[in-house]
């Protein structure tokens, strides 16, 4: 059986969110039972011996029982808006360094570029990077609310005790789930189990104090104080249960998505011994995290189990690790025990690197292939051995001065601005560049811009996505306002000349889609089938027909073979070929088509790809214009060859 693409993924991600409201709402029910059957216990006496459940209907019960849902609902509620700062907020939760782009420690290097590599590869924009530096055990965690705004966390014991190979299967791994949309029901995770957990520590709290208080009390306070051990005890006990529950959840949330994410690993980069490799050292070394408190709440999220429990097989939020090396490819196991066993123990980091000059994590990776022969729907969300390596060959040949540039807010908005006037007359760019913005690091720099310029004018249309993409993790350390006017820059330049063309609707869309106030939210589904955006759908495939075609019948036909598998045959023959198709109305139809169900998005970049390719092949600036569909669409595009 075929694993699921990117779209069917994501609709498994949407049921997962429904799966774990239920879940919840379950385990809240479980503890206020609990807590009041504990509560009609201590106050029998005083309510006459009520059965319990005429009790649990008197006002002593109902106010147990909602006070309870109340505790465990707010506790998540203030979690949920603690953490509304996304992956960033969830890194400095764990202590972890944003990691300097200028390091030169290597096994840092090694990291950045492993990572740059899959970003460009899959076409999604660089997440952030932070390192756990206390944690010598190997683990790893994106988090995030979308891929705009993701972070990739890896403790410091995977970065020098993994080789390339394991740490580029690792990074795959976590990729995988930021294209599955896995990140944001992990991080709604941790807020949810902090209430189901509150009870608990209430519990061990009223224990504290009890024990705290019996050696201050005497006479009379003594029964103040069995009862108060008595209810510390039983909430302790409920507490238990919420621990229960809570890692029952986490079971039945990741499990699945885990050996999927192991699978997508293997997919990436074609080279299972890497994943498995790091697995096994897992498996020796283990992965647990000794210094954050928060590595129960975060065990969902990680590489490997990031804390000890009992009854694993049951309560663990990953399969077994011998299971999961099994299940990547049968017989890998023994192989790895088999090689690991030959070798000193000293050196054990060290199996498996990759001999000098291979750059690429691909075995037997040897030139592109022929995506234009497949589907680019079937290509979305994922890395192909072409992606990888035409990442691998453009990050060598951008040069070192450029791209340190790109991890500097100065040197990620003067790309920018260098982008939007490489193609422009001197005197025209030089007009352009008097738009001055009140924030300094906004201000275009002509010195900063000229260092672009020999790169864009070498790598041409194909350097300008990847470059943006590299650049973002440092767009997203402008301040809010920063981004904003950024954003409103871009806008007054692009309209400057009366007229804005597709590179530069492209591009500020681009910036809004990743920089928006508004980027983290999730967007609702609101159709589910094509008769609500015909509209839209005409007006995209009007200016795709146009793009891919060189005269008016060429366009009329790609029209209507492209409405036609989206209409009926009467309601095709009503849609004609929109004669100018201006940047609003775009705007307004990508917005639109983007609330469709996922399933129903494969179909219209299919039909795209078919009019751009019309004459056997697709140039950068259709890819671009491929890239602008699939970006507003929320379908991540790797490129193409």
């Amino acid at each position: 059986m075929p694993a699921p693409g990117f779209f069917e993924r994501q609709t498994i991600a949407k049921r997962n969110t429904t799966l774990l409201v239920f879940l919840f709402t379950l385990a809240v029910a479980m503890i206020a039972l609990a807590v009041c059957i504990v509560g009609y216990l201590v106050t029998r006496s005083e309510t006459t011996g009520l059965p319990f459940h005429h009790w649990l209907l008197s006002s002593h019960g109902l106010i147990t029982a909602g006070a309870v849902i109340l505790l465990i609902v707010g506790t998540s509620g203030i979690r949920w808006i603690d953490l509304a700062g996304g992956g960033e907020r969830v890194a400095r939760m764990v202590n972890a360094r944003l990691l300097d782009p200028s390091s030169q420690d290597p096994d840092e290097r090694r990291f950045r570029n492993i990572v740059e590599e899959m970003a460009i590869a899959s076409g999604v924009p660089v997440p952030q990077l932070y390192v756990m530096d206390n944690e010598t055990a190997i683990n790893a965690f994106v988090a995030g609310y979308t891929p705009n705004e993701a972070v990739m966390v890896v403790t410091h014991g995977a970065l020098n005790q993994l080789t390339r190979d394991e740490l580029q299967g690792v990074v795959g791994h976590e990729f995988s789930h930021i294209l599955n949309g896995d990140m944001r029901i992990n991080v709604r995770l941790i807020a949810l189990l902090a209430g189901i957990l509150a009870i608990g520590q209430i519990g061990f709290f009223l224990l504290h104090s009890s024990s705290h208080r019996h050696s201050f009390s005497s006479g009379g306070r003594n029964n103040g104080r069995g009862v108060l051990l008595i209810v510390g005890l039983a909430l302790a006990a409920i507490g238990y249960l919420g621990v229960f529950c809570g890692r029952l959840i986490q079971a039945a949330v990741s499990r699945e998505r885990e050996r999927l994410a192991d699978a997508s690993s293997v997919q990436f980069t074609r080279n299972p011994e890497g994943i498995g490799g790091a697995l096994y050292k897992i498996g020796l070394k283990s992965g647990y995290l000794e210094h954050t408190s928060h590595a129960s709440d975060m065990n969902h999220m990680c590489f490997g189990e990031s804390t000890k429990m009992a009854f694993s097989r049951l309560l663990g939020s990953h399969p077994p690790v011998d299971e999961r090396i099994e299940a990547i490819q049968p017989g890998l196991l023994t192989r790895l025990r088999s090689r690991m066993r030959d070798l000193p123990a000293d050196q054990v980091t060290a199996a498996g690197t990759r001999a000098p000059g291979q750059t690429s994590g691909f075995a037997g990776s040897t030139g592109f292939s022929q995506q234009e022969e497949t589907s680019i729907a079937a290509t979305t969300g994922t890395v192909t051995q072409a992606g990888e390596l035409y990442a691998s060959k453009l990050l060598n040949r951008l040069p070192a001065n450029v791209r340190e540039l790109l991890y500097t807010r100065s040197g990620a908005v003067q790309l920018i601005y260098a982008l939007l006037i490489h193609d422009l007359r001197e005197d025209t760019a030089g007009n352009l560049l008097k738009y001055t913005p009140e924030a300094m690091v906004l201000r275009p720099d002509p010195a900063l811009i000229r260092r672009f310029q020999p790169t864009l004018e070498r790598e041409g249309d194909s350097i300008r996505l990847p470059a943006l993409e590299l650049a973002m993790p440092a767009l997203r350390k402008l301040d809010p306002d920063e981004r904003q006017a950024l954003i409103r820059q871009v806008a007054t330049m692009a309209e400057a000349d009366g007229r804005i063309t597709l590179f530069e609707f492209a591009l500020h869309g681009f910036l809004q889609r990743h920089l928006a106030s508004d980027s983290s939210r999730a967007v609702p589904v609101r159709y589910r089938s094509y008769r609500n955006v015909i509209g839209d759908l005409n007006t995209l495939f009007s200016l795709m027909a146009r793009a891919g075609t060189r005269n008016q019948a060429e366009a009329n036909t790609l029209h209507r073979q492209a409405v036609a598998s989206f209409a009926d045959r009467q309601g095709a023959d009503n849609l004609a070929l929109v004669e100018k198709v201006t940047v609003s109305s775009l705007r307004d139809s990508l917005g639109r088509l983007n609330q469709l169900s996922p399933m129903l998005k494969p179909a219209i970049l299919d039909a795209c790809a078919q009019c751009v390719r019309h004459d056997g092949r697709i140039a950068p600036r259709e890819y671009e214009l491929l890239r602008i569909v699939a970006d507003q669409l929320d379908c991540p595009l790797p490129p193409l060859s």
